[in-house]
């Protein structure tokens, strides 16, 4: 078994493994690891952690000795953002603050991975609480050039093969984006389908907890335990491709040239497959719809870090400090008037989607590939208005820039349907693979 194969296939391995089957895998996942970890630095530095892995997967493997009895994700490595706590480490948050002062119980999705069966294989690196002040970690594809962010070192860890499942968080596009940028499969969910409680929060109205895997058909098999009342799609009959709409206009001018011919090239394939494309005028005040969100996200992490920033303001990273100084003087007024509004943004995309029979409306993932240097994590724009209200997403890879760097597209659902972004995901993603670009 090899230490890169995707989700689903080590999956299924893993349910018939006995214990040299299971440590020979963690054998070899090892080496791969320690020849991609020290040019990516997609994890959190921990002494001996496959030792601990291998103590953890005898004693997996002595709790569910039988293959019949074993849960989905037995024996699956799997990375975790270091702003979820998970019992037995730290939680840093990519910051310099005490961890004494950030530490919490389990949160709840890491749990329900345990619980599944899963194996930690580490903390994931992330910017700091989740903003922007970037961290050490590289784009697997070409060390000169950001892997995103938040959720950088579990993207990078997926794009690399470390693991082949991580958590991750999005506030603006910090799945998405870093999906796109490490050419992996990026999927939040509708908001608060999978619980936030353990997540060290940066603006809650708007944070989702999401993850990465290597395909869709990985994507959902980790949905199915971590979202609640998880209803997968089964049907003998083919189903009906989904209707997709371009949602032109404003949005997708921050678009650059290169995103948008790979946009426009990944359009004209899937009208090539058979899928029926429609562009449709949207949100012509997009430019309040991003101020709005700004607004939220600076006074709601301003709120959260009130007690920290006072007792540490001199840790915090520059940029961070500017996000909360911003959002201190925001009164609670236009707090309230900006929150209301993700839901007028639901409502005219749903009502749009009725009037024009769409099923999914599909845009770039980011506004072109990982720009060069790490210092800037990319711009979150292109994410922006998903998140702000809350509909389900699904990033794929779809093709390769000029200077051989991944390209994403990001399919958007209706809230709550995200069971029907997978089913009408996966011929998207057969359509698109011949695009994809593998590490």
């Amino acid at each position: 078994m090899t230490a890169t194969i995707n989700l689903v296939d080590i999956a299924d391995s893993l349910q018939q493994a006995d214990e040299n089957t299971l440590l020979c895998y963690l054998e070899d996942l090892e080496a791969h690891f320690k020849k991609r970890e020290p040019n990516v630095l997609a994890f959190v530095p921990q002494e001996e952690r496959f030792e601990r892995l291998r103590n953890e997967a005898r004693a997996l493997l002595a709790q569910y000795p039988y293959p019949d009895t074993r849960p989905p994700l037995f024996g699956v490595p799997v990375g975790v953002k270091d702003v979820f706590h998970v019992n037995g480490f730290v939680t840093h948050a990519g910051s310099k603050l005490p961890s004494d002062e950030l530490h919490g119980q389990e949160a709840d999705s890491v749990s329900r991975l345990k619980a599944a069966g899963a194996l930690i294989i580490g903390k994931t690196v992330t910017t700091e609480f989740a903003y922007l002040a970037y961290g050490p970690t590289l784009n697997p594809h070409n060390p000169r050039h950001t892997p995103g962010g938040s959720s950088s070192g579990s993207a990078a860890a997926v794009g690399t093969g470390m693991c082949p499942l991580a958590l991750g968080t999005q506030t603006i596009g910090s799945i998405t984006r870093p999906a796109a940028f490490c050419g992996t499969v990026g999927y939040k969910p509708t908001y608060e389908r999978v619980s936030r409680s353990g997540v060290i929060p940066l603006s809650p109205s708007v944070d989702h907890v999401g993850h990465f895997a290597s395909d869709v058909a990985g994507a959902g098999l980790a949905a199915g335990v971590l979202l609640e009342n998880w209803n997968l799609i089964h049907s003998d009959e083919p189903r009906p491709l989904p209707r997709l709409g371009i949602p032109e206009g404003p949005y997708l001018q921050h678009t650059s040239g290169e995103g948008m011919e790979n946009f426009r090239t990944v359009c004209n394939r899937l009208a090539d497959a058979g899928f029926d494309i429609q562009s449709v005028p949207v949100m012509p005040d997009f430019d309040d719809i991003h101020a709005r969100h700004d607004l939220i996200v600076a006074a709601e992490a301003a709120r959260v870090h009130s007690e920290w920033f006072a007792n540490y303001g001199g840790m915090y990273r520059a940029k961070t400090v500017e996000l909360i100084k911003r959002g201190a003087v925001i009164s609670n007024a236009d707090l309230e008037k900006a929150l209301r509004g993700r839901d007028d943004l639901r409502n005219e995309l749903a009502a749009l989607m009725d009037a024009n029979r769409i099923d999914l409306w599909v845009s770039p993932s980011a506004t072109g590939a990982a720009p060069e240097g790490i210092s800037s994590t990319g711009d979150p724009v292109m994410n922006l208005p998903w998140t702000h209200c809350g509909m389900p997403t699904l990033g794929l890879p779809s093709g390769i820039s000029k200077n051989m760097l991944p390209l994403g597209v990001q399919l958007a659902a209706r809230f709550y349907a995200d069971e029907e972004l997978f089913a009408w995901a996966a011929p998207i993603e057969q359509a698109l693979q011949k695009q994809c670009l593998s590490v």
